[in-house]
């Protein structure tokens, strides 16, 4: 599903104003490797992404996602990081931007490939041989390999 019903709603109603969405990042991680798609919207790789539906617990989302996305089935492990993108301005022309939580998550079953059309390529790649990728996506992975137990999180300080 490459857009939820709740938001094709909205944007019936406001066009293409900015949003302020929940959203999960999944890092799937079978050993030293990490699950990657290929986005059809805009040719980047990156982990698995998507939007919270409405009442859904983000861990949740990121075990959908990544099923509806990839064929795999995958389990949260832990949160790695909470943070806010900066405002994306999608092909399309929708306006957003995130609150995103990066997710650590146990491979458990399944073989990627690009299993609806928000991808146009799914397959595992060694840490240490990413391909090129926005440097926003390779944090998230490196939050979710270098982060210890503790979630990584934002903080201004009251600034």
């Amino acid at each position: 599903m490459p857009t939820p019903q709740f938001i094709v709603d909205l944007r019936a109603q406001i066009g293409h104003a900015p949003l302020w969405l929940i959203g999960v990042t999944a890092v799937v991680i079978r050993g030293d490797e990490v699950l990657l798609v290929e986005r059809a919207d805009n040719g980047i790789w990156a982990p698995v992404t998507g939007i919270v539906d409405p009442g859904e617990e983000p861990a949740d989302a990121a075990a959908r996602e990544v099923a509806e996305e990839t064929g795999v089935t995958a389990m949260p492990e832990r949160l790695a990081w909470v943070h806010v993108t900066p405002p994306v301005t999608h092909v399309n022309g929708d306006q957003a931007q995130y609150l995103d939580h990066v997710f650590v998550m146990r491979w458990v079953a399944g073989e990627p490939y690009p299993a609806d059309d928000e991808s146009t390529d799914a397959r595992w790649y060694p840490r240490t041989a990413l391909p090129v990728m926005p440097e926003r996506m390779r944090s998230r992975i490196n939050a979710a390999f270098d982060a210890g137990t503790e979630t990584r999180f934002e903080w201004s300080a009251g600034s």
